[in-house]
C-alpha cells in the first residue's frame, strides 16, 4: 500500500492523475472525467492518494477512503513552491514532491457533519455581510435626504419604517418604494441569520463536544460549533500552544542567537475562529469586572487589564481560552472547572 503514491490535481470536469512507485519518477498519467474518477480508484490497488486541500477535496477524500485508500490533503500554499509551470501535469508532479517533505503538515479530513457545521457558518457570515452592506448603504442614502440614523440594525430598521409611514418625513416620494424594498431585504436577511442559528442549535444537541466547549467562559454556540466545524480533529496538535499558534494567537518571534524577541500576535490561521475567540474573551473580560469573587482565570484577566489595557488583556485571554479549548476538547469527557481565586 505504501509503495504506490497517487497524486490528484482536482478540477470540475477533467482530473489529472500521476502515479509513482519510486521517488522522483512518474510511472503513469491519466486524465479521467468526473464520471470515471472513482472507477479508477475502485480498480487501483491500495495506495496513498495526495491532493490539495481545495474545493471538493474533503468530499473526494471521503469517497476515496471508502475504497480502501489512504488520503493525504496538503495545504495549497505549501504545494505551490514545487510547481514551476502552471498546468495540470506540473500540479500533479508538484504534489508528489511536496508529499515527501515531512515538514508540511497535512490538512485533516473532516466528517460530513463537520462540513455541514462549516457550511452553516459560511452562509450565516455571508448573509450578515450582506445585511451590513444594506444597512450602511441605506444610512448613507438617507443622509443625503437629511435623515440621520445612528449605527446599528436595531436603530435603522424601526426608524426607517417609521419614516416611511410618516407622509411628512423628508424621504422623497420617488425613493419610498425602493427604501421599503431595502428594509424588507434587511428583515429577510435577519430571518435567514436566525434560521442558521436555530440550525446550529439543533446540530449542537447531537454533538457532545460542543456542549463541553460551551462550559468554557466566553465560548457560546457560535464559537463552539465553529471550532468543531473548522478545526476537525484537535488531537493532531501535540500541545495547547500548537493549537493557539494554529489560530494565530501566539506572539510572532524574531529571535537570533541569545536574543529572544517576541512581538505582537502572528494573526496566522483562521481569521474567523480568531475573531470569535477574541470577541468571546472581551465578553468574559466584561463579565469578570461585574463578579464580586471572580475565579482564577477571570481574576488574572482583570489584573492584566489594569496593568496593560483592555485590548491586550482581551487578546491574552483569547490565547488562554484557546489553550483551555485544547485541553477540554482533547479529553473525551472533560469540562471546564472554575477554580476560585486566592484571597
Amino acid at each position: 500500500m505504501q509503495n504506490t503514491l497517487v497524486a490528484v490535481d482536482l478540477a470540475k470536469q477533467i482530473f489529472e492523475i500521476a502515479v509513482s512507485h519510486e521517488a522522483g519518477k512518474v510511472a503513469k498519467r491519466l486524465r479521467p472525467s468526473r464520471a470515471k474518477f472513482l472507477n479508477f480508484f475502485a480498480q487501483c490497488p491500495q495506495a496513498v492518494v495526495v491532493m490539495e486541500a481545495c474545493g471538493t477535496a474533503q468530499y473526494w477524500a471521503r469517497e476515496i477512503e471508502k475504497l480502501g485508500h489512504r488520503v493525504v490533503l496538503l495545504p495549497a500554499q505549501h504545494v505551490r513552491p514545487y510547481v514551476r509551470d502552471k498546468n495540470d501535469r506540473a500540479d500533479a508532479a508538484g504534489l508528489l514532491e511536496a508529499y515527501r517533505n515531512q515538514a508540511i503538515r497535512p490538512v485533516p479530513l473532516k466528517t460530513s457533519q463537520q462540513q455541514i457545521l462549516g457550511s452553516v457558518h459560511r452562509l450565516r457570515t455571508a448573509w450578515l455581510t450582506t445585511r451590513t452592506a444594506r444597512v450602511n448603504a441605506l444610512r448613507g442614502l438617507l443622509r443625503e435626504q437629511g435623515v440621520f440614523i445612528p449605527e446599528g440594525v436595531r436603530h435603522v430598521v424601526p426608524q426607517v419604517w417609521a419614516l416611511l409611514e410618516d407622509a411628512d418625513s423628508p424621504i422623497a416620494d420617488a425613493l419610498r418604494p425602493l427604501v421599503a424594498e431595502v428594509v424588507s431585504e434587511i428583515r429577510d436577511l435577519e430571518r435567514r441569520v436566525e434560521a442558521c442559528e436555530r440550525q446550529l442549535q439543533a446540530l449542537a444537541r447531537e454533538m457532545p463536544v460542543v456542549e463541553r466547549l460551551m462550559t468554557i467562559p466566553g465560548l457560546g454556540l457560535l464559537t463552539a460549533t465553529a471550532l468543531v466545524g473548522f478545526v476537525g480533529d484537535v488531537r493532531r496538535f501535540p500541545s495547547a500552544r500548537h493549537f493557539a499558534s494554529y489560530i494565530g494567537l501566539v506572539p510572532r518571534e524574531r529571535s537570533s542567537g541569545l536574543k529572544r524577541r517576541l512581538g505582537r500576535i502572528s494573526k496566522r490561521g483562521d481569521v474567523y475562529l480568531r475573531t470569535l475567540l477574541i470577541h468571546g474573551a472581551r465578553s468574559a473580560l466584561r463579565a469578570a469586572h461585574t463578579k464580586q469573587q471572580p475565579d482564577r482565570l477571570r481574576a488574572w484577566a482583570v489584573r492584566l487589564h489594569q496593568k496593560h489595557g483592555y485590548n491586550v488583556a482581551a487578546v491574552a485571554l483569547a490565547n488562554k481560552l484557546a489553550r483551555i479549548v485544547w485541553a477540554v476538547w482533547k479529553t473525551d469527557e472533560g469540562t471546564f472547572v472554575s477554580i476560585p481565586a486566592a484571597a
